[in-house]
């Protein structure tokens, strides 16, 4: 049996028991119990959406409505139905939810997030998400249980203790999210609800030895004393906290964020919560036929509309809502082509949605370029990788040195402006990284030019290809503000359709070109 296994689902000893040299016992009695709102109390709350969520019929590109409509004819949306957040940018009809957050200037779209190379694997893409590996390197822990791992060397030996007497994270669901892997040990506890945290008894104690066997043991009594002290404080939090707002039946997201709001409520000074929601997988019936508005993909952004919501109105109304920032994620997009099943092919990069008090509202990114020309297969191109959403959420939100998000991550991140003192005014102005630059001839044959202007310090300009394969880094270091021009040489290029990207400190563009 492996480890991890034993680290799935919460329990609770009918027998007190010592850990970290203290009795499980005293933990919910400890005064550290009740300690919050301090410099150390930020939430974050990971949604997954699993599958390969459509970002084109989530966030839609309203200044390219017309080539949507000649690549998506039978999924494009009513141009009257949208919910626009900007000129440029608008929300699916059915997400009135999170249209009403960001116009109370609690919401932001990150655009077309994803990573070089992508996998259009759901398996591999989870695993690269999860883990924030390169999309050509394995990992076995994930980014989370790097960033706590160096916060807690050692663990899970010695906690619970009285100075971390809560789980550092909780997934809600029946296992463990691999967000949460750390060297040893997965940081987080799993619970569905307050009924799934069950009383586990302690076996006769067996002689220590250093053999396998007594090793494994070992660990699994270990683990058996963590789970049930962490399942002390769990209930009590469940005892302590509430909930006010009324959650909507049958969304098993807000199931899911209910029990998270109530247990901040109570006192737990858990970090991180990951909670989930499936069936983004849309190929086919991804809309009702003549009826685009409605659907599959309509009900699932319906339910994370709703769910978020009510779990943000929930957190105002219990006094919590400046601890709490959460995100969305899924491990690709779909293609820009529909497919003859009304539905959509797994794609490229996606738009994911950060929300709070303390998110400073705003669209980052520019709109993707949809042309009626779109090569079969071809995704959205990436502007943001997605360890740079990660980035900004570890230094702005939680706290962590650069250096330490590097080594956890990787050094070449951009950190995205959407966290924000909460004391501040949010900032509005949706063209603060907009990068002047353009691409010519286009189409091309054997040369194409990028003229752009720098505005920051250093660049990264790269080339992908339509599937989103990095085909090439054409300049990667600081360079003198003003107007530049770098040649690009196509002349080994097949042809077809390709992207440039341009990265300067916090600012990125996207630019399409085709090979001729």
């Amino acid at each position: 049996m492996q480890r991890r296994q034993f680290l799935q689902s919460g329990s609770l000893m009918s027998l007190p028991i010592l850990l970290g040299g203290m009795e499980v016992s005293a933990f919910a009695k400890s005064s550290l119990f009740n300690l919050i709102n301090n410099d150390d109390d930020r939430v974050l709350v990971i949604i997954q959406l699993n599958g390969g969520n459509d970002g084109l019929n989530m966030v839609i590109p309203v200044d390219q409505y017309q080539g949507l409509s000649a690549v998506r004819p039978t999924l494009v949306l009513p141009e009257s139905s949208l919910l626009k957040m900007v000129d440029k940018t608008a929300l699916h009809p059915s997400m009135s939810g999170l249209h009403r957050l960001y116009n109370d200037g609690k919401m932001a779209v990150v655009q077309s997030v994803g990573y070089p190379n992508q996998n259009r694997s759901h398996f591999r893409s989870t695993d690269i998400w999860t883990s924030a590996s390169a999309s050509d390197e394995f990992l076995s822990t994930g980014w989370i249980g790097r960033y706590l791992d160096q916060q807690y060397p050692g663990y899970p030996v010695g906690y619970p203790n009285e100075e971390n007497p809560d789980p550092f994270a909780i997934t809600l669901g029946a296992v463990v999210s691999e967000t949460c892997q750390g060297p040893i040990g997965n940081f987080s506890y799993s619970l569905v609800n307050q009924t799934t945290v069950k009383l586990v008894t302690e076996t006769v104690a067996a002689t220590n030895d250093t053999t396998c066997y007594g090793m494994e043991l070992d660990f699994i009594k270990t683990t058996i004393k963590q789970s049930n002290a962490y399942a002390v404080n769990v209930l009590e939090s469940f005892d302590k906290g509430n909930n006010i707002s009324t959650y909507p039946e049958g969304n098993r997201l807000a199931d899911q964020l209910k029990v998270v709001a109530q247990l901040i409520s109570g006192g737990l000074r858990t970090k991180i919560y990951v909670v989930s929601l499936g069936g983004f997988d849309t190929h086919a019936n991804q809309v009702m036929i003549g009826d685009t508005v409605t659907g599959d993909h309509a009900t699932l952004l319906a339910n994370v509309s709703d769910a978020v919501a009510v779990f943000m109105e929930d957190c105002a109304s219990l006094g919590i809502q400046e601890r709490v920032v959460g995100m969305t994620f899924s491990e690709f997009g779909r293609q820009i082509r529909a497919n003859n099943s009304y539905g959509t092919d797994h794609g490229t990069a996606a738009p994911l949605i950060v929300f709070g008090n303390c998110v400073n509202q705003g669209v980052y990114g520019e709109n993707p370029e949809i042309s009626a020309d779109v090569a079969a297969q071809e995704g959205v191109p990436m502007q943001f990788d997605f360890r740079s959403v990660y980035a900004s959420l570890l230094i702005d939100w939680l706290g962590a040195k650069e250096d330490a998000v590097r080594e956890v991550l990787f050094d070449d991140f951009q950190k995205i402006p959407f966290i924000k003192d909460c004391s501040a005014p949010s900032a509005t102005d949706d063209t603060q990284i907009v990068i002047q630059a353009n691409v010519a001839p286009n189409p091309c044959h054997q040369y194409t030019y990028l003229n752009f202007v720098n505005t920051g310090k250093h660049v990264n300009v790269t080339i992908f290809d339509a599937i989103g394969s990095q085909i090439e880094v054409i300049t990667n270091k600081t360079l003198s503000t003003g107007a530049h021009e770098i040649q690009i040489n196509t002349q080994s290029f097949t042809p077809g359709s390709y992207f440039v990207r341009i990265a300067m400190d916090q600012k990125v563009k996207t630019l399409k070109f085709v090979k001729q």
